[in-house]
């Protein structure tokens, strides 16, 4: 970003959220956000710690968020089989939501979970309210748009009656071809009737679409394409959904440690070939289509990427959890407690790095571009737009 992005900007125009993203990332752990001195109350040993950006598309921001977010899930699972179904929309869909990024994705999550609630309603499949954990990613392992939904999803749910729980098949939690069809069917009632209140604005090479009948025949034919919805196996006990909860809730387009190089204004890194058997290849990118590549993944300013639905849905959570575990223990089912032996993460952030006894106490806050701690800035960029 620093080397590269007054060439990037001169590119492209991104817009103000993604300005905005672009500083943050810039400035974060640096002198420019202000921070802290911390002092060994044993050796003495002195360390100054810079503020975070704290931005939820920043790579470096995402660990501390994550490890409590995942404290507050822990308590939440059932010893019930978990399963992880994804759901993805086509190639012409994720054209349409670049532009359209608030109401296409509230669109997808909305026909992800009607399509989940309809078919584990029906008594011909599991006849149960369930409670699923959505997560949406925008991107692919190449950083292009591909917005696609992960839903973690206990393997049962309550009866009617609430007099009972009601237990999927053991491996087995809903049909993907009858899920995948639904689901194709709503998300397709919902954008004709976004599209038909205004909410559907289209600009440049799709300009086009913003006449019906244009709209009406883009999404004709995708009536008859076959939509990806994948259900993989259930997960081997409650520690093992914690261990992928932490790897997709917090996660960026890319993290660091898939950086392989930077040199002659091109970027390299790692991506997972899942089309080639998951070969693990190399992508070499111009420094700026990369950073137009991970700025494609901005998310609207206030929308929530995380969501609960069903017995999980916030305003009842902890009601109808309480009900599912009496269930539960009505077939001899009780909770697991798979982090016991969980390790305090602060105590051991505030240990000191030189003696490894003592622990590092803040003796003095500084503001941003305090004089005494130079340090990097944002690269200045002149808004013309």
């Amino acid at each position: 970003m620093r080397e590269h992005g007054q060439a990037f900007f001169a590119a492209h125009r991104p817009c103000s959220t993604q300005r905005r993203i672009f500083n943050d990332l810039l400035s974060c752990r640096t002198a420019a956000k202000g921070g802290h001195v911390e002092r060994c109350d044993e050796c003495g040993h002195k360390n100054i710690a810079y503020n975070s950006c704290r931005n939820r598309h920043c790579p470096k921001c995402q660990g501390a968020a994550q490890q409590k977010w995942l404290a507050d899930r822990e308590e939440e699972l059932l010893p019930v089989e978990y399963f992880h179904v994804i759901f993805s929309v086509p190639d012409e869909i994720a054209r349409i939501a670049l532009q359209n990024k608030k109401t296409v994705y509230a669109i997808l999550f909305r026909a992800v979970w009607e399509t989940l609630r309809q078919i584990a309603n029906d008594p011909k499949h599991l006849g149960a309210e369930i409670g699923a954990l959505a997560i949406l990613h925008t991107w692919g392992q190449n950083l292009q748009h591909h917005p696609h939904i992960h839903c973690v999803i206990p393997g049962g749910g309550i009866a009617k009656g609430k007099s009972r729980w009601v237990q999927c098949r053991p491996g087995f939690f809903l049909p993907v071809k009858v899920l995948s069809r639904l689901f194709r069917g709503k998300f397709l009632h919902h954008m004709k009737e976004a599209f038909e209140k205004g909410k559907l604005v289209f600009s440049g090479e799709i300009e086009q679409l913003n006449d019906p009948t244009a709209f009406r025949s883009f999404l004709s034919p995708l009536f008859d394409k076959d939509w990806f919805v994948y259900c993989r196996p259930p997960f081997a006990g409650s520690a093992h959904v914690l261990r992928y909860l932490a790897r997709y809730t917090h996660r960026v387009a890319i993290s660091n440690h898939r950086l392989v190089d930077m040199k002659d204004g091109n970027v390299s890194f790692v991506w997972k070939d899942y089309a080639n058997s998951c070969r693990r290849r190399t992508l070499t990118l111009t420094a700026t289509e990369f950073l137009r590549r991970f700025l494609l993944h901005t998310l609207p300013s206030g929308f929530v990427r995380i969501r609960h639905f069903g017995f999980l849905a916030n305003p009842f959570r902890v009601k109808k959890l309480a009900l599912c575990r009496r269930l539960l223990a009505d077939l001899g089912k009780t909770t697991e407690n798979p982090q016991e032996d969980r390790t305090d993460n602060n105590s051991q952030d505030s240990r000191c790095s030189k003696c490894k006894q003592g622990t590092m106490i803040t003796v003095f806050s500084f503001g941003p571009g305090h004089p005494v701690f130079a340090g990097p800035s944002r690269v200045p960029i002149n808004d013309t737009s």
